[in-house]
């Protein structure tokens, strides 16, 4: 019991201090990029509907290079977590309103896209389900809701932890993080402010010890505040960069195709046999008869018609390969 207590007292103790500081310093959101007016949309409200269109358009240009300059720290991010999986860890992203519904997208999209164990990428969002469909106010203000969802969920030193808050500053995100450093687990970073500890101490934690920090700069929204935009659009490019590129590292991916989907509907199945068709040069028809001897599944289908041989060899070489169907392909001799 002692050792179990410990540890959560640790932490708490931990938040009283942070908040004992971030009260000592106003926690003033003005400093933040994101929170800045935006002098190219100052007079939006009296433009044309396709001046409007135009507008937002040029702003959202931005984003990409913004997420560009960060390329470096997101591949490094994607290297930690794909040595976490290696290790038996998982990834959880973390974050509140539209940055935490982005994370449960994401997470939620693995399973069909890539075959994944759903608890391999989790999203958390402050407030839990309800959240993903009504604003939840005051979900993301309680450093304490953070640590305890850490806890809850089982979060260990072998898991990767992303934290993810546009402005900075989310006091539930932030306590996540807290918790997810004490136990050991790798932490990841995702704002679009240059630098929030700059608004309160709270911001120190994720900041400096961190492992990875990816910082999109994207600079200020076009309506002023509204990180759904430009800081949110750059959320979503990353996420789906840090995912995908883990998903090939882990032999989810043939080429360019999703050979380890689940087709779980008739859109998904249709994109099977498509895929088996593309890397067999089989036709429909023979395509459909070798994705059902394989059990469905199109990476065996793939090494089966490559190598000529059963399901059941095929699945022990993928298995000896780590799942990566090139390196198969590429020995066939069962080493």
């Amino acid at each position: 019991r002692q050792r179990t207590l410990c540890p959560l007292i640790s932490t708490m103790l931990n938040i009283v201090v942070y908040r004992k500081i971030a009260k000592t310093m106003d926690m003033d959101r003005s400093k933040l990029v994101t929170e800045q007016r935006n002098p190219n949309t100052n007079d939006i409200d009296g433009k044309t509907t396709i001046e409007i269109v135009d507008i937002i358009n040029a702003e959202d240009k931005k984003v990409i290079g913004a997420v560009h300059r960060e390329r470096h720290n997101i591949a490094k991010a994607i290297d930690l977590t794909v040595e976490a999986f290696k290790n038996g860890g998982r990834l959880f992203y973390v974050g509140a309103g539209t940055s935490g519904r982005l994370g449960v997208l994401d997470a939620s999209e693995c399973p069909p896209t890539f075959g994944t164990d759903p608890g391999l990428v989790c999203g958390i969002i402050a407030g839990g389900e309800p959240a993903l469909t009504r604003s939840v106010e005051g979900a993301e203000d309680n450093e304490g809701d953070g640590v305890r969802v850490i806890r809850d969920k089982g979060v260990n030193h072998k898991d990767a932890v992303m934290g993810i808050a546009t402005g900075g500053t989310t006091p539930f995100v932030l306590g996540a993080l807290l918790e997810a450093k004490r136990i050991g687990a790798k932490i990841i970073f995702l704002t679009c402010n240059p630098n929030p500890s700059l608004v309160g101490a709270r911001c120190n934690v994720p900041l400096q010890q961190a492992d990875v920090i990816i910082n999109p700069i994207t600079g200020p929204e076009v309506i002023t505040g509204s990180t759904r935009m430009k800081a949110g659009t750059a959320t979503k490019l990353v996420l789906n960069t840090l995912t995908t590129t883990i998903m090939i590292k882990m032999g989810k991916v043939y080429q360019n195709l999703m050979v380890d989907l689940c087709a779980t509907n008739e859109k998904l199945k249709d994109r099977a046999e498509r895929i088996v068709m593309t890397a067999s040069g089989l036709d429909r028809s023979s395509s459909s008869m070798l994705l059902k001897n394989a059990g469905g599944n199109a990476k065996v289908a793939i090494v089966m018609h490559a190598l000529k041989i059963n399901r059941e060899d095929a699945v022990k070489r993928l298995a000896e390969h780590n799942g990566f169907v090139r390196e198969v392909i590429k020995n066939p001799e069962n080493k």
